[in-house]
Protein backbone atom coordinates (compact mmCIF):
# COMPACT_ATOMS: atom_id res chain seq x y z
CA UNK A 1 0.00 0.00 0.00
CA UNK A 2 1.39 3.38 -0.95
CA UNK A 3 0.55 6.68 0.66
CA UNK A 4 0.75 10.13 -0.86
CA UNK A 5 2.66 12.74 1.12
CA UNK A 6 1.88 16.34 0.27
CA UNK A 7 4.80 18.71 0.72
CA UNK A 8 3.62 22.19 1.66
CA UNK A 9 6.09 24.87 0.57
CA UNK A 10 5.59 28.40 1.89
CA UNK A 11 7.66 31.52 2.26
CA UNK A 12 8.84 33.16 5.44
CA UNK A 13 7.94 34.40 7.97
CA UNK A 14 6.59 31.15 9.33
CA UNK A 15 5.72 32.56 12.75
CA UNK A 16 3.33 35.48 12.70
CA UNK A 17 1.65 37.66 15.27
CA UNK A 18 -0.67 40.65 15.23
CA UNK A 19 2.11 43.20 15.79
CA UNK A 20 1.87 44.80 12.36
CA UNK A 21 2.37 48.49 11.66
CA UNK A 22 -1.27 49.47 12.20
CA UNK A 23 -1.51 47.58 15.51
CA UNK A 24 1.66 49.23 16.83
CA UNK A 25 0.58 52.73 15.75
CA UNK A 26 -2.81 52.46 17.39
CA UNK A 27 -1.35 50.97 20.57
CA UNK A 28 1.01 53.95 20.90
CA UNK A 29 -1.85 56.34 20.16
CA UNK A 30 -4.02 54.64 22.78
CA UNK A 31 -1.27 54.97 25.39
CA UNK A 32 -1.16 58.75 24.79
CA UNK A 33 -4.88 59.26 25.48
CA UNK A 34 -4.36 59.72 29.27
CA UNK A 35 -1.63 62.30 28.56
CA UNK A 36 -3.95 64.22 26.24
CA UNK A 37 -6.79 64.13 28.78
CA UNK A 38 -4.52 65.40 31.56
CA UNK A 39 -3.39 68.22 29.27
CA UNK A 40 -7.04 69.13 28.66
CA UNK A 41 -7.61 69.13 32.43
CA UNK A 42 -4.82 71.63 33.05
CA UNK A 43 -5.15 73.83 29.96
CA UNK A 44 -8.80 73.46 28.96
CA UNK A 45 -10.70 71.80 26.15
CA UNK A 46 -8.84 73.92 23.61
CA UNK A 47 -6.12 71.27 23.79
CA UNK A 48 -8.49 68.79 22.16
CA UNK A 49 -9.07 71.28 19.33
CA UNK A 50 -5.32 71.58 18.80
CA UNK A 51 -5.00 67.77 18.69
CA UNK A 52 -7.86 67.48 16.17
CA UNK A 53 -6.36 70.17 13.92
CA UNK A 54 -2.82 68.74 13.93
CA UNK A 55 -4.19 65.28 13.13
CA UNK A 56 -6.21 66.79 10.26
CA UNK A 57 -3.09 68.55 8.96
CA UNK A 58 -1.07 65.33 9.12
CA UNK A 59 -3.83 63.22 7.55
CA UNK A 60 -4.53 65.51 4.59
CA UNK A 61 -1.32 64.82 2.59
CA UNK A 62 -1.60 61.10 3.36
CA UNK A 63 -5.16 61.06 1.99
CA UNK A 64 -4.23 63.06 -1.10
CA UNK A 65 -1.26 60.81 -1.85
CA UNK A 66 -3.42 57.70 -1.58
CA UNK A 67 -6.01 59.21 -3.93
CA UNK A 68 -3.40 60.14 -6.54
CA UNK A 69 -1.78 56.69 -6.66
CA UNK A 70 -2.69 54.57 -9.66
CA UNK A 71 -2.83 51.45 -7.48
CA UNK A 72 -4.45 51.95 -4.06
CA UNK A 73 -2.27 50.87 -1.11
CA UNK A 74 -3.05 47.60 0.64
CA UNK A 75 -3.63 49.45 3.91
CA UNK A 76 -4.89 53.02 3.82
CA UNK A 77 -2.42 55.53 5.33
CA UNK A 78 -5.28 56.85 7.42
CA UNK A 79 -6.25 53.43 8.74
CA UNK A 80 -2.70 52.39 9.67
CA UNK A 81 -2.64 55.13 12.33
CA UNK A 82 0.65 56.76 11.35
CA UNK A 83 -0.89 60.13 10.47
CA UNK A 84 -2.99 60.15 13.64
CA UNK A 85 0.02 59.36 15.80
CA UNK A 86 2.16 62.01 14.10
CA UNK A 87 -0.52 64.67 14.59
CA UNK A 88 -1.08 63.69 18.22
CA UNK A 89 2.63 63.75 19.08
CA UNK A 90 3.03 67.12 17.37
CA UNK A 91 0.10 68.56 19.33
CA UNK A 92 1.66 67.44 22.60
CA UNK A 93 4.80 69.46 21.80
CA UNK A 94 2.90 72.71 21.15
CA UNK A 95 1.84 75.52 23.52
CA UNK A 96 -1.81 75.27 24.61
CA UNK A 97 -2.57 78.72 23.18
CA UNK A 98 -1.15 78.27 19.67
CA UNK A 99 -3.46 79.44 16.83
CA UNK A 100 -5.21 76.55 15.15
CA UNK A 101 -3.98 77.51 11.70
CA UNK A 102 -0.38 77.20 12.90
CA UNK A 103 -1.13 73.79 14.38
CA UNK A 104 -2.66 72.69 11.07
CA UNK A 105 0.36 73.99 9.16
CA UNK A 106 2.67 72.11 11.51
CA UNK A 107 0.79 68.87 10.80
CA UNK A 108 1.15 69.41 7.06
CA UNK A 109 4.89 70.06 7.30
CA UNK A 110 5.40 67.10 9.65
CA UNK A 111 4.12 64.65 7.03
CA UNK A 112 5.16 66.42 3.82
CA UNK A 113 8.71 67.36 4.86
CA UNK A 114 9.24 64.83 7.62
CA UNK A 115 7.99 61.74 5.84
CA UNK A 116 6.66 62.06 2.28
CA UNK A 117 9.81 63.56 0.72
CA UNK A 118 11.83 60.63 2.10
CA UNK A 119 9.55 58.05 0.52
CA UNK A 120 6.73 57.63 3.00
CA UNK A 121 6.29 55.55 6.11
CA UNK A 122 9.38 53.59 7.10
CA UNK A 123 11.76 55.68 4.99
CA UNK A 124 11.96 58.95 6.95
CA UNK A 125 15.29 59.98 8.43
CA UNK A 126 13.89 62.25 11.15
CA UNK A 127 10.98 62.00 13.55
CA UNK A 128 8.10 63.60 11.59
CA UNK A 129 6.41 65.19 14.60
CA UNK A 130 9.65 66.88 15.65
CA UNK A 131 10.20 68.08 12.09
CA UNK A 132 6.84 69.84 12.28
CA UNK A 133 7.70 71.25 15.69
CA UNK A 134 11.10 72.48 14.47
CA UNK A 135 9.46 74.21 11.50
CA UNK A 136 6.99 76.03 13.73
CA UNK A 137 9.77 76.95 16.16
CA UNK A 138 11.78 78.54 13.33
CA UNK A 139 8.83 80.21 11.59
CA UNK A 140 6.91 81.48 14.63
CA UNK A 141 9.37 81.68 17.55
CA UNK A 142 7.33 84.16 19.60
CA UNK A 143 4.19 82.03 19.52
CA UNK A 144 6.10 78.82 20.21
CA UNK A 145 7.62 80.35 23.36
CA UNK A 146 4.41 81.84 24.79
CA UNK A 147 2.94 79.68 27.55
CA UNK A 148 -0.28 79.66 29.52
CA UNK A 149 -0.35 78.90 33.25
CA UNK A 150 -1.82 75.54 34.16
CA UNK A 151 -5.29 75.73 35.62
CA UNK A 152 -7.68 73.00 36.67
CA UNK A 153 -11.40 72.30 36.89
CA UNK A 154 -12.28 76.00 36.82
CA UNK A 155 -10.46 76.43 33.48
CA UNK A 156 -11.63 73.16 31.92
CA UNK A 157 -14.17 74.76 29.59
CA UNK A 158 -11.98 77.79 28.84
CA UNK A 159 -10.87 78.03 25.21
CA UNK A 160 -8.20 80.70 24.56
CA UNK A 161 -9.18 83.31 22.00
CA UNK A 162 -5.66 83.05 20.54
CA UNK A 163 -6.63 79.69 19.02
CA UNK A 164 -8.83 81.50 16.51
CA UNK A 165 -6.33 84.17 15.44
CA UNK A 166 -6.42 85.17 11.77
CA UNK A 167 -3.59 83.57 9.75
CA UNK A 168 -0.47 85.69 9.18
CA UNK A 169 -1.94 88.71 10.97
CA UNK A 170 -0.95 90.08 14.34
CA UNK A 171 -3.43 88.98 16.95
CA UNK A 172 -5.15 91.69 18.95
CA UNK A 173 -6.06 89.25 21.70
CA UNK A 174 -4.13 89.48 24.95
CA UNK A 175 -3.68 86.49 27.22
CA UNK A 176 -2.16 85.54 30.53
CA UNK A 177 1.33 84.07 30.04
CA UNK A 178 3.82 82.41 32.34
CA UNK A 179 7.37 81.12 32.23
CA UNK A 180 8.10 77.41 32.04
CA UNK A 181 10.06 75.76 34.88
CA UNK A 182 13.10 75.45 32.60
CA UNK A 183 12.96 79.18 31.79
CA UNK A 184 12.55 80.05 35.46
CA UNK A 185 15.58 77.97 36.35
CA UNK A 186 17.80 79.11 33.48
CA UNK A 187 17.05 82.83 33.53
CA UNK A 188 15.80 83.39 37.06
CA UNK A 189 17.40 80.70 39.19
CA UNK A 190 14.00 79.66 40.56
CA UNK A 191 12.88 76.08 41.08
CA UNK A 192 9.20 75.11 41.30
CA UNK A 193 7.97 72.42 43.65
CA UNK A 194 8.90 68.93 42.47
CA UNK A 195 5.39 67.63 43.07
CA UNK A 196 3.98 70.24 40.67
CA UNK A 197 6.48 69.14 38.04
CA UNK A 198 5.59 65.49 38.54
CA UNK A 199 1.86 66.17 38.31
CA UNK A 200 2.24 68.55 35.37
CA UNK A 201 0.66 71.58 37.05
CA UNK A 202 3.16 73.95 35.45
CA UNK A 203 3.24 76.13 32.32
CA UNK A 204 4.62 74.48 29.21
CA UNK A 205 3.68 72.44 26.18
CA UNK A 206 0.58 70.31 26.36
CA UNK A 207 2.74 67.17 26.57
CA UNK A 208 4.75 68.39 29.54
CA UNK A 209 1.82 67.55 31.81
CA UNK A 210 2.80 64.85 34.23
CA UNK A 211 6.19 63.16 34.03
CA UNK A 212 4.90 60.30 36.19
CA UNK A 213 1.89 59.70 33.94
CA UNK A 214 4.06 59.67 30.79
CA UNK A 215 6.44 57.25 32.52
CA UNK A 216 3.55 54.88 33.29
CA UNK A 217 2.26 55.11 29.72
CA UNK A 218 5.75 54.33 28.42
CA UNK A 219 6.01 51.32 30.71
CA UNK A 220 2.72 50.07 29.30
CA UNK A 221 4.30 50.06 25.83
CA UNK A 222 7.30 48.18 27.21
CA UNK A 223 5.03 45.44 28.57
CA UNK A 224 3.45 45.17 25.13
CA UNK A 225 6.88 44.79 23.53
CA UNK A 226 6.35 47.84 21.32
CA UNK A 227 9.22 50.21 22.05
CA UNK A 228 12.97 49.83 22.53
CA UNK A 229 13.27 50.18 26.30
CA UNK A 230 17.06 50.64 26.20
CA UNK A 231 16.72 54.10 24.64
CA UNK A 232 14.52 55.75 27.30
CA UNK A 233 16.44 54.01 30.09
CA UNK A 234 19.74 55.33 28.69
CA UNK A 235 18.32 58.85 28.29
CA UNK A 236 16.81 58.98 31.78
CA UNK A 237 19.89 57.56 33.52
CA UNK A 238 22.26 59.85 31.60
CA UNK A 239 20.21 63.00 32.28
CA UNK A 240 19.91 62.14 35.97
CA UNK A 241 23.61 61.37 36.36
CA UNK A 242 24.73 64.47 34.43
CA UNK A 243 22.29 66.74 36.26
CA UNK A 244 23.21 65.31 39.66
CA UNK A 245 26.92 65.61 38.92
CA UNK A 246 26.65 69.26 37.83
CA UNK A 247 24.54 70.07 40.86
CA UNK A 248 27.17 68.49 43.13
CA UNK A 249 29.86 70.65 41.53
CA UNK A 250 27.77 73.83 41.61
CA UNK A 251 24.48 73.95 43.58
CA UNK A 252 23.22 76.75 41.35
CA UNK A 253 22.62 74.14 38.65
CA UNK A 254 19.39 72.15 38.82
CA UNK A 255 19.67 68.58 40.07
CA UNK A 256 18.93 65.44 38.13
CA UNK A 257 15.36 65.05 39.38
CA UNK A 258 14.47 68.51 38.07
CA UNK A 259 15.84 67.70 34.61
CA UNK A 260 13.83 64.47 34.51
CA UNK A 261 10.50 66.02 35.48
CA UNK A 262 10.79 69.39 33.69
CA UNK A 263 10.16 70.10 30.03
CA UNK A 264 9.49 67.48 27.40
CA UNK A 265 12.14 64.99 28.46
CA UNK A 266 9.79 62.15 29.38
CA UNK A 267 7.68 62.58 26.25
CA UNK A 268 10.80 62.74 24.10
CA UNK A 269 12.48 59.78 25.78
CA UNK A 270 9.53 57.40 25.63
CA UNK A 271 7.72 58.46 22.45
CA UNK A 272 10.03 60.49 20.18
CA UNK A 273 13.47 58.92 20.55
CA UNK A 274 12.06 55.38 20.34
CA UNK A 275 10.68 55.85 16.83
CA UNK A 276 11.64 52.49 15.23
CA UNK A 277 12.48 54.11 11.89
CA UNK A 278 14.77 56.89 13.11
CA UNK A 279 16.51 55.07 15.98
CA UNK A 280 19.31 52.46 15.85
CA UNK A 281 18.50 48.81 15.17
CA UNK A 282 21.25 47.25 17.28
CA UNK A 283 21.08 46.89 21.06
CA UNK A 284 24.45 48.54 21.55
CA UNK A 285 23.38 51.30 19.20
CA UNK A 286 20.28 51.97 21.31
CA UNK A 287 22.46 52.50 24.40
CA UNK A 288 24.82 54.84 22.51
CA UNK A 289 21.88 56.69 20.98
CA UNK A 290 20.19 57.23 24.36
CA UNK A 291 23.34 58.28 26.19
CA UNK A 292 24.24 60.86 23.54
CA UNK A 293 20.72 62.30 23.57
CA UNK A 294 20.80 62.60 27.35
CA UNK A 295 24.17 64.33 27.35
CA UNK A 296 23.14 66.75 24.61
CA UNK A 297 19.91 67.62 26.43
CA UNK A 298 21.79 68.57 29.59
CA UNK A 299 24.46 70.50 27.68
CA UNK A 300 21.83 72.58 25.85
CA UNK A 301 19.78 73.18 28.97
CA UNK A 302 22.69 74.17 31.17
CA UNK A 303 25.22 75.79 28.83
CA UNK A 304 23.21 76.65 25.71
CA UNK A 305 21.14 79.71 24.94
CA UNK A 306 17.85 77.81 25.01
CA UNK A 307 16.08 76.50 28.11
CA UNK A 308 15.05 73.25 26.39
CA UNK A 309 17.03 70.91 24.16
CA UNK A 310 15.09 67.65 23.82
CA UNK A 311 13.86 68.35 20.27
CA UNK A 312 17.27 69.36 18.95
CA UNK A 313 19.03 66.47 20.67
CA UNK A 314 16.72 63.86 19.16
CA UNK A 315 16.82 65.36 15.66
CA UNK A 316 20.62 65.57 15.75
CA UNK A 317 20.94 61.94 16.82
CA UNK A 318 18.39 60.92 14.18
CA UNK A 319 20.93 62.18 11.64
CA UNK A 320 23.62 60.08 13.34
CA UNK A 321 21.56 56.87 13.40
CA UNK A 322 23.03 55.35 10.19
CA UNK A 323 26.56 55.87 11.54
CA UNK A 324 25.61 54.41 14.93
CA UNK A 325 24.11 51.36 13.21
CA UNK A 326 27.28 50.88 11.20
CA UNK A 327 29.66 51.22 14.14
CA UNK A 328 27.64 48.97 16.48
CA UNK A 329 26.82 46.28 13.92
CA UNK A 330 27.45 42.93 15.64
CA UNK A 331 30.11 40.63 14.22
CA UNK A 332 28.85 38.04 11.77
CA UNK A 333 28.98 34.57 13.32
CA UNK A 334 32.09 32.69 12.27
CA UNK A 335 34.08 35.74 11.18
CA UNK A 336 36.85 37.71 12.81
CA UNK A 337 36.52 41.26 14.03
CA UNK A 338 38.19 43.83 11.79
CA UNK A 339 38.95 47.28 13.20
CA UNK A 340 37.05 50.11 11.60
CA UNK A 341 33.45 50.64 10.65
CA UNK A 342 33.08 47.31 8.84
CA UNK A 343 32.49 44.24 10.93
Amino acid sequence: MSSTVNLLVTTSPFLKDRANTAWIMWQVTLSLVPVALLAAWYFGLGVLLIIAVTIAGAALPEWLQARMQAKPPVVSPLRDGSAVLTGLLLALTLPPGIPLWMAFLGGLVAVLIGKTVFGGIGANAFNPALVGRAFLQAAFPATLTTWRPAGGLSDLTTIPATLFSVPFLRSGVDGVTAATPLSQMKFGGELPEWIDLAKGAVPGSTGETGAILILLCGLYLVTRGILKWRIPVAIICTVWLAGTGLHALDPSYADGWFHLSAGGLMLGAWYMATDPVTSPMTQAGCWVFGVLIGLLVVVIRVFGGLPEGVMYAILFLNACTPLINRVTQPRTFGTRFKPGFTR
